[in-house]
């Protein structure tokens, strides 16, 4: 992290975010033994330039971990290439393009990640629906509003696909929950395609899911993904309330206890009265969400040395 030559009050800022996330309570991540995943929805990332402070508050979070990411980039890149300098040398983007349209948002998703944890393996690609032929046209039934974007990453001998979504708000829930079904299935046949890069799929994102027994949640679960047990419990609301499940980490386990039982949110905001710490001229809840988010980070450590499981599954056949 080089947060260089700051001024006293971002100093002073810094100090206080950093007491706010070792809160938290995050264990530091070891080379080729685990990661540190976490998602977050940065609010209009890229749609107006944030203030030098939010910047170097925005960078400090997103340090934390080894591999982000990261909904509701816009099409600026300009604040973003800013956080990857005080990031370092050895953090890296991978995003996707904006879709300009009003369901697109002109959002992007992105992965933000520390070269030295993670390596990227090479596929980058947009969720499309399944398509059917119609006269000389292949179309889909249904479509998602912000296509979910798919990486592939190494970490120590862990090879896995990571799925990060932002799924349609909307006046319809039955929109929002046909929409989440059609992830759940994406995703089911994607693993279970005969030449699937890898059938260890981590999925996360901002769902707009408001609790984890509704009908949301059942419809993202519907085809076998699990929440780490780590991230179980009502605690873990990731708005600023903490009150409301939208950002999930969820995942099919080939190994099940290479989810370790660290995870949790990063709680930067705690309530308005500690605004003034990090913006000393001061600002309203809405103000700050639009210098930091209206959404806290979500977090899991994963154990990413499964060399000794691999070899035990051979074995077993």
């Amino acid at each position: 992290m080089n947060h260089g030559t700051v001024s006293p009050v971002i100093a002073k800022g810094l100090l206080a975010l950093q007491q706010r996330i070792s809160a938290a309570n995050i264990p530091p991540s070891k080379i080729d033994e685990t990661l540190n995943i976490a998602t977050w929805n940065i609010r209009e990332f890229g749609k107006k330039p944030r203030t030098e402070a939010a910047i170097h508050y925005i960078a400090e979070i997103l340090g934390q971990f080894d591999l982000i990411g990261v909904v509701e980039l816009r099409e600026d890149l300009s604040d973003l290439k800013k956080v990857l300098n005080i990031l370092g040398p050895y953090w890296r983007a991978v995003y996707s393009d904006a879709i300009s349209d009003f369901g697109g948002n002109r959002e992007r998703v992105a992965y933000i990640y520390d070269k030295r944890a993670a390596t990227f393996n090479g596929l980058a690609a947009e969720a499309s629906p399944p398509r059917k032929k119609k006269g000389e046209e292949y179309l889909s039934k249904s479509s998602f509003w912000r296509a979910p974007y798919i990486a592939s990453f190494r970490a120590g001998s862990f090879d896995f696909l990571i799925l990060t979504t932002h799924i349609r708000w909307g006046k319809s829930n039955q929109g929002r929950i046909d929409e989440l079904q059609l992830l759940a299935n994406w995703i089911d046949a994607k693993r279970n395609e005969k030449h699937a890069e890898d059938k260890d799929i981590i999925v996360m994102g901002d769902f707009n899911i408001p609790a984890i027994d509704d009908d949301f949640y059942k419809a993202i679960t519907s085809r076998g993904l699990q929440m780490p047990d780590a991230l179980a419990g009502e605690h873990h609301g990731s708005n600023l309330k903490r009150d409301m499940r939208y950002d999930q980490i969820l995942h099919y386990p080939m190994f099940k206890n290479k989810f370790t039982n660290a995870g949790g949110v990063v709680d930067y905001f705690i309530n308005d009265s500690h605004i003034k710490e990090l913006f000393p001229k001061g600002m309203t809840r809405t103000q700050f969400t639009y210098q930091l988010s209206d959404h806290l980070p979500l977090w899991m450590q994963i154990d990413t040395d499964i060399e000794e499981m691999k070899l035990t599954q051979i074995i077993q056949g």
